[in-house]
């Protein structure tokens, strides 16, 4: 749903085809029904020209549009070509159409190796996935694929057992060779599909004190579930993460969720919010109700505060806000009984009901700040450890540069530093190509502009 379209319905496109209705939208793009038949993706000039750059679309793919003072490009699509955003993955009918999207996954990244591909526009008719969201650590491949293999569930292609139980009519052999055709390895293992990662160690660079938390309070019990059943713990209680924006909640999430290899589901403002009294209880409850035929299952409440603010709040008034309140009660001891990890993520702790932070919901509520100047330090090594880098890198004027910034930024820096030593044809990553790197960041919100770059010097 697109709720400020930038076009109006029956705009006339260059090619004839006139808006029938808005479907989707993002930061810089918008996706439209076309009548007579098919899509058009719109978007601004500066992400359509991306695209160009990075070789992922011929200029002669996308027509120029003007609307007043506003002008976009456009990329039109037959009906016969599927044109969607992969987080609104639809149900795949055969295995051609899966085959068709692990091909476009793997040209694409022939093309644009590092770009995030998470909430990318699938363009069938060019074998393509035009990446939309800013540099950051994204969602890994496996996980892109997984989510349109199995209709919006956040599971690893690389599980086949577990993606097999959520993708009816593709066997085994059907799903392997799918993987395969994406570019991705397949493991013999599967660890993740057993339901134990006890043979791998949980990392969670930069956040030592966070990994064990989720090392002790809920790895470690679901490795030894009989030892824990046998004193009364069944299952890890509902988790509540605060912290403010960029501090690293969702990237500690996210390393949870592949470590365990469980599918995940998402509850969002985006995605759940609903202008219409009652809808936004049915779809939370149809989240809960899906992740239960999965089990077991993790599921994501983001920005929970938009959903659980204190009832008692003069803004959070409204029988239609504590039925919706009144329905995370109800259905999240419902999820721990049936293992389901639930796991809460807030900017704003304070405004959270009370009864949602009493034991038997949110047992867990966890402060997560912004990475300290050791956090970034430690995330680097690590980052760095595995590449060919020079001897007696100095990396205080880089730490000093991320500390208080998201750890993303961290990740982006090393990813863009290799990306720039293997474009200039080097092997070794030098200071040079980190600094290089940091400097194609934004500036931190609130910092000036002459804080953005960094000189680098012998």
């Amino acid at each position: 749903m697109v709720l400020d379209p930038w076009l109006p319905l029956g705009f006339a496109l260059p090619d004839g085809l006139n808006l029938r209705a808005s479907l989707a939208e993002g930061q810089d793009w918008q996706l439209y029904e076309t009548a007579p038949a098919g899509r058009v993706l719109v978007a601004r000039e500066e992400l359509a020209r991306s695209w160009v750059e990075r070789g992922l679309l011929e200029p002669v793919a996308l027509s120029s549009i003007r609307f007043g003072e506003d002008s976009f490009m456009a990329l039109t699509s037959e009906t016969r070509h599927l044109l969607a955003p992969v987080d609104a993955s639809p149900r795949l009918r055969d295995a051609s159409e899966a085959l068709a999207f692990a091909v476009a996954l793997r040209e694409t990244r022939r093309r644009d190796a590092t770009s995030n591909l998470q909430g990318a526009v699938y363009v069938e008719r060019f074998s393509r996935l035009l990446p939309v969201l800013s540099a950051g650590i994204g969602m890994p491949d496996d996980l892109v694929l997984g989510m349109w293999l199995s209709g919006g569930v956040r599971v690893s292609a690389q599980s086949l057992r577990r993606l097999s139980s959520l993708t009816r009519g593709l066997g085994m052999d059907e799903l392997k060779a799918i993987v395969e055709a994406a570019g991705l390895s397949v493991s013999n293992t599967e660890p993740a599909d057993s339901g134990s990662s006890k043979s791998r160690r949980f990392e969670l660079p930069g956040r030592e004190k966070l990994e064990a938390f989720f090392s002790e309070h809920v790895i470690d019990i679901i490795e030894n579930a009989s030892r824990y059943k046998a004193l009364g713990i069944d299952f890890p209680a509902a988790i509540a993460l605060h912290g403010p924006p960029g501090c690293g909640k969702t990237f500690a999430v996210s390393k949870l969720i592949d470590h365990l290899g469980w599918p995940s589901f998402s509850i969002d403002s985006s995605s759940i919010g609903s202008p219409y009294i009652h809808e936004t209880g049915r779809k939370i409850a149809r989240v809960f109700d899906e992740a239960l035929r999965s089990s077991p299952a993790v599921i994501v409440i983001d920005e929970m505060d938009a959903f659980l603010s204190d009832r008692q709040l003069s803004g959070s008034q409204g029988l239609h806000h504590v039925e919706e309140v009144a329905e995370f009660l109800r259905r999240i001891p419902e999820a721990i009984a049936n293992n389901i990890l639930v796991i809460g993520m807030t900017n704003r702790i304070e405004t959270i009901d009370p009864a949602l932070l009493r034991r038997g919901r949110f047992d867990h509520v966890i402060a997560v700040d912004m990475p300290t100047a050791q956090e970034v330090r430690g995330l680097l090594i690590k980052l760095l450890s595995p590449l060919p880098c020079e001897k007696d890198m100095d990396m205080t004027p880089l730490v000093e540069a991320l500390t208080g910034r998201p750890l993303s930024d961290a990740a982006f820096v090393v990813r863009e530093g290799a990306r720039l030593t293997a474009r200039a044809g080097r092997q070794i990553v030098d200071r040079a190509s980190l600094i290089t790197a940091l400097n194609s960041l934004p500036p931190r919100e609130g910092a000036g502009k002459e804080s953005r770059r960094i000189g680098f010097g012998r």
